[in-house]
């Protein structure tokens, strides 16, 4: 019987008939590889192919026999387009091929998880997503950082520092003592967020960390002030990836800083 969508209709090749390709969305997590969920693990070790993402930790496929192919995109240097890895996933999957495409933290937070899922569902294509933790959360902790603690924050929040809407703005929130906002790929955009954190009425002593390479041997932490937080990123030298932390639990490390 052939493989079906959850309406009943069967998962078709470009000639019509029905084929057994699938794509996974997995998340990597943040960092290390064995942050990855052992589902994830399970199924990079069972797939005929994995479409990787500069952020996931390359021991998590540079030893497998499937085949491998690096999509990464990082600032200034796209390997491939948004529309050339989506039409990439179509193509396997039809061929009836099993792909894993491997995505750093988690596929859905900030990762364009889910355009590739929508595109591939309107392409007859099945996809299934497996959850990774998010270096939204996973970044902080590793440094000691909780984004909620009881007493001095009670809700977070993660924003995105490219905003992609017509308006170019950003969705930050006013600023209340108790809320933790973090600030994804945040670094070559941090003098114009740190601004509009300002005129929301975000306080200059407002404490603010910034963790890079989170779960990785190169990790480090910055910690600084909203008012400061430009000149001291510059003179701690700064780069991409990096995670930043927006509140008073900033301050805090609550667990010596993890290092792998």
């Amino acid at each position: 019987m052939a493989d079906t969508h959850e309406n009943g209709s069967a998962w078709m090749g470009e000639d019509g008939s029905a084929v057994a390709g699938v794509v996974y969305l997995v998340g990597a997590g943040p960092g290390a590889p064995d942050l990855i969920t052992l589902r994830g693990w399970r199924l990079l070790q069972s797939c005929d192919v994995v479409v990787f993402d500069s952020l996931a930790d390359d021991r998590l496929y540079s030893q497998l026999a499937c085949e491998r192919i690096d999509v990464g995109k990082r600032a200034g240097n796209h390997k491939r387009t948004q529309a050339e890895i989506n039409a990439l996933l179509v193509s396997l999957s039809r061929a009836g091929r099993k792909v894993v495409r491997l995505k750093g933290g988690d596929p859905f937070v900030l990762g364009r998880g889910s355009e590739e899922a929508a595109w591939l569902a309107d392409h007859g294509v099945r996809c299934l997503a497996v959850p990774g933790v998010s270096s939204a959360v996973g970044g902080p902790l590793l440094a000691g950082i909780p984004v909620t603690h009881r007493g001095l924050a009670d809700a977070f929040c993660v924003v995105s520092a490219h905003p992609r809407g017509p308006e170019q703005t950003y969705s930050f929130p006013p600023y209340q003592p108790r809320l933790t906002v973090v600030v994804l790929m945040g670094v070559h955009a941090l003098s114009r967020w740190r601004e509009a954190l300002a005129a929301l009425g975000y306080p200059d002593d407002l404490p603010v960390a910034f963790v890079t390479w989170a779960g990785r041997p190169q990790q480090r932490t910055l910690r600084t002030t909203l008012a400061k937080c430009v000149a001291d990123a510059t003179d701690f030298g700064l780069t991409a990836p990096t995670v930043a932390v927006i509140g008073r639990v900033a301050a805090l490390e609550a667990v010596p800083a993890y290092n792998p």
